[in-house]
């Protein structure tokens, strides 16, 4: 009787410090009946929208749409966390049950006429009266729902359904195997799929950095249970169908069609530029890993003949580097424990951004283990937002590193109408090391960009606040933030060693000289995954006859080395996700969006360059509070390229990316 008197956590207003989630009241068993809550609350909200007899404005009609779905928003704020952090056999049936409800709601709203009737008659009328901001949400929601499908017949729309449940359902399983196919890696060599690169430097035993390599490039295409081939065949099928059912001819012109880039050739000729320079700049390191190699032949370690091979790659580049900058991976990592690297972006903010961050003791975390909480302000008190940060790997965690929103920031009217300032909760996740190298100080630097992004947005509407912008403008203000992390003046502050040691000025010298050092490396299987991400999507067409997993393997197989050849991929390296793996790509929606992040840092490489121009060198706070202003606090409130602009003063200069990579 007791239990069944409790109530769901998320159908009540949580009285925790913030509006943090209550973790620890939430049982698995909550999920379900508050997304079917949701969903009724949100179908209710927009039937009051429909059924308003005045004539539509922004206020009777876009104002409620944004307001709407507030239990959703609370549920998946939690779910999708924690699925990704802390799964369980329990949460994945929770996650698969939950994709086909949440995917029938979202084609509800998308194709229901009566709604957009609503929208598109405010979208056409007279905007004047709009604030900039209102304009970009009208337009984000009379673009969606053009985009969704809401102009084709009914049997079209009912099929459309029919494709993005299949393809939420199909994307969900895929990462389930990736995960689980780290997990075996893990199991079966002693270490996380994360701790790959740390691996392949240091391990001096060639025939065991082949076996790694090979386990490593080969997750999701092994035949067993775990297998992503016919899946990932799958998936690009309904993506096809889904853009020709729109009226495009493939699914990446689908997708480009409203992001920064716009169209397949842009993105194409832009890749294949990169492409040119960095295997260019490749063949060099090559060259220069051949001569140490030589010298393990000449010792009798390896037999005559012996090549550099992609299992190589790693271990011989950390030799040039120790020749060439007399640098030592392990040498730098005292300095970086992970509270210090943390310490570090906070002062970093700090220091740019004028932002506070205390540790919350005894507030609620989906893992009390790993997870630590800050409450983030500016000097007068007021606050920013609520920042979590969970760094170190384990096996209910996916591969990589990650932001995400638990809470999004928006301005809703409050019980008296005043208007109450929500602010966000965001979430960085990690696989990093307690004691990390120089790639993941990057990391923990790229994702607190992120970070910044959600939390000091100053929009009104959750549509278009903080990181809600195109796919290939968002990784700039992440790549930005990287660029302060081994600053001299920033290192004094935070790069200490357990006994408190400040690095050595000569040890801040090597790390600066050997930024760009193996670029053409990281710049190739950056850019080749991106063009193996494009030009799948720009397939028309996929063969009926691959229906099997052994078809679908023998056609990812003679795909991915087709267009290797054609891009000119060096033999040593390899696609830094390769299909059955490339979750980005097949599990996380930013499929014909890889590229976005060397789009991206175009426009961060570019910025930081006039920070650097200062005449008060790169800790310029007048500029800082512009770049804040500009970028950090506007969101998606205007267009990418208008608030570039109205920072740099002009059109970006696409050579400040070949140049911070050391690649022209």
């Amino acid at each position: 009787m007791l239990a069944s008197c409790r109530t769901n956590p998320f159908l009540t207003e949580w009285d925790t410090p913030y509006g943090i989630p209550p973790f620890d009241k939430i049982k698995v068993s909550d999920y379900i009946p508050a997304i079917k809550a949701g969903i009724e609350q949100q179908q209710a909200e927009i039937d009051a929208i429909t059924a308003n007899e005045e004539a539509p404005t922004f206020e009777n009609t876009i104002a409620p749409l944004e307001l709407s779905g507030s239990i959703l928003a609370k549920v998946s704020g939690v779910l999708y966390n924690v699925a990704e952090t802390d799964r369980s056999d329990a949460l994945d049936k929770v996650v698969e049950e939950a994709i086909p409800l949440m995917s029938a709601h979202e084609d509800n709203i998308s194709f229901n006429k009566a709604l957009y009737q609503r929208v598109a008659a405010v979208y056409h009328g007279d905007q004047s009266g709009l604030t900039r901001e209102q304009q970009m949400v009208l337009k984000k929601h009379f673009e969606g729902f053009e985009r969704e499908g809401i102009g084709l017949p009914e049997e079209k729309q009912e099929r459309l359904k029919e494709i993005n449940a299949e393809i939420a359902s199909k994307t969900q399983v895929i990462g389930n195997h990736i995960l689980a196919e780290s997990n075996a890696f893990k199991e079966k060599f002693g270490f996380s799929v994360s701790a790959y690169p740390d691996k392949m430097t240091t391990t001096a035993d060639r025939d065991l950095r082949k076996q790694y390599y090979e386990a490593y490039t080969t997750r999701g295409h092994n035949g067993n249970e775990n297998d992503n081939a016919l899946l990932v065949i799958e998936v690009l099928r309904l993506r096809q169908e889904k853009a020709k059912l729109l009226g495009f001819p493939n699914s990446a012109t689908y997708t480009l069609d409203n992001k920064m880039a716009h169209d397949p050739a842009t993105v194409d000729n832009f890749l294949t530029g990169i492409m040119k320079a960095s295997t260019a700049k490749a063949r060099e390191e090559i060259a220069d890993m051949q001569k140490v190699l030589d010298e393990d032949v000449a010792a009798g370690v390896l037999p005559a003949g012996s090549k550099i091979e992609p299992w190589d790659w790693w271990y011989y580049a950390e030799k040039v580097r120790k020749i060439k900058y007399d640098l030592d991976d392990e040498a730098v990592k005292p300095y970086f424990q992970k509270d210090s690297v943390r310490n570090g972006i906070f002062a970093a903010a700090k220091w740019l951004y004028g932002v506070n961050a205390e540790l919350l003791e005894g507030v609620p975390a989906y893992n009390k283990e790993c997870v630590q909480t800050w409450k983030l302000t500016y000097d007068d008190g007021s606050l920013i937002g609520i920042f979590t940060t969970d760094y170190l790997p384990r096996d209910s965690k996916r591969g990589g590193a990650w932001m995400n929103n638990i809470r999004e920031q928006s301005v809703i009217p409050g019980p008296n109408g005043d208007p109450i300032d929500v602010r966000p909760i965001i979430v960085n996740v990690g696989n990093l090391a307690e004691n990390m190298n120089v790639d993941q100080v990057q990391t923990v630097f790229h994702e607190f960009g992120h970070a910044l992004h959600g939390l000091l947005t100053k929009c009104h509407y959750a549509s278009v606040s903080g990181t809600a912008v195109t796919r290939d403008f968002v990784e700039m203000f992440s790549q930005f933030n990287e660029n302060w992390a081994f600053q001299p003046e920033l290192l004094e502050k935070y790069a200490r060693n357990a006994e408190g040691e400040v690095i050595p000025a000569e040890l801040v010298e090597k790390i600066n000289n050997s930024l760009k050092f193996n670029q053409g490396f990281m710049t190739t299987e950056l850019a080749a995954a991106s063009l193996l991400d494009l030009k799948w999507h720009e397939m028309a067409d996929i063969p009926e006859d691959i229906t099997t997993r052994e078809a679908a393997t023998e056609f990812i197989d003679a795909f991915e080395a087709r267009l290797a050849e054609k891009i000119g991929l060096n033999p040593e390296i390899t696609y830094r996700y390769r299909s059955t793996y490339f979750n980005h790509i097949f599990s996380s929606g930013y499929n014909t969006g890889y590229y976005g992040y060397l789009w991206s840092e175009v426009l961060d490489k570019d910025a930081f360059s006039i920070f650097e121009a200062s005449p008060n060198g790169p800790f310029d706070l007048e500029l800082a509070k512009k770049f804040k202003e500009t970028f950090l606090e506007k969101g998606g409130s205007e267009e990418p390229m208008i608030l570039y602009k109205s920072f740099a003063g002009r059109e970006p200069d696409s050579d400040a990316f070949l140049r911070g990579r050391g690649l022209k």
